[in-house]
């Protein structure tokens, strides 16, 4: 499995208030809620998103409350992957039960820029910025981690399962 797409570059400690404000979170519509985010820190990100984008970022992605409304709204933006140095613990679950795709790699982080065209192989961990023709390794998912990220996410992982 990989994902392939441009750049959006955001700095450190993006809290889950940041990835989508507490106000909208009454909105039961996805695509409506998906169009709310990022943008107390850039008002642009839903108009300029394209399906299959990348988000890089700093350190601590995804801190604050453990709504898992954060990882949704990225995902139903079209953002095929969050690349981050690190990652609150919990938004990572909660990235990991929805099927959005998310790799921790400090090097990359930190070189690719925004606007970069990136792949990522999430079977060899395998982060390629296409602009600067550079690479970087990241640890690659186990096996059952992919499995879930490929299904959609937990609960339909667990679906398949059963």
């Amino acid at each position: 499995m990989q994902a392939k797409g441009k750049v959006i570059k955001y700095g450190d400690n993006i809290d889950t208030d940041i990835i989508i404000p507490a106000r909208y979170l009454n909105i039961m519509d996805r695509r409506e809620l998906a169009s709310h985010c990022m943008e107390d820190l850039d008002a642009d990100f839903s108009k300029k998103v394209e399906s299959g984008d990348v988000i890089v970022a700093g350190s601590n992605f995804g801190c604050g409350s453990s709504r898992e409304h954060a990882p949704q709204v990225i995902k139903d933006s079209g953002i095929s992957c969050v690349i981050a140095e690190s990652f609150a613990r919990i938004f990572f679950r909660n990235a990991i039960n929805i099927g959005l795709p998310i790799v921790e790699c400090p090097e990359a982080a930190k070189a690719i820029a925004c606007g970069d065209e990136v792949e990522i192989n999430f079977d060899t961990g395998e982060i390629k910025d296409i602009t600067l023709n550079k690479s970087f390794r990241a640890q690659p998912f186990p096996e059952f981690l992919q499995n879930m990220i490929n299904a959609g996410g937990l609960i339909n992982y667990i679906n398949k399962e059963i």
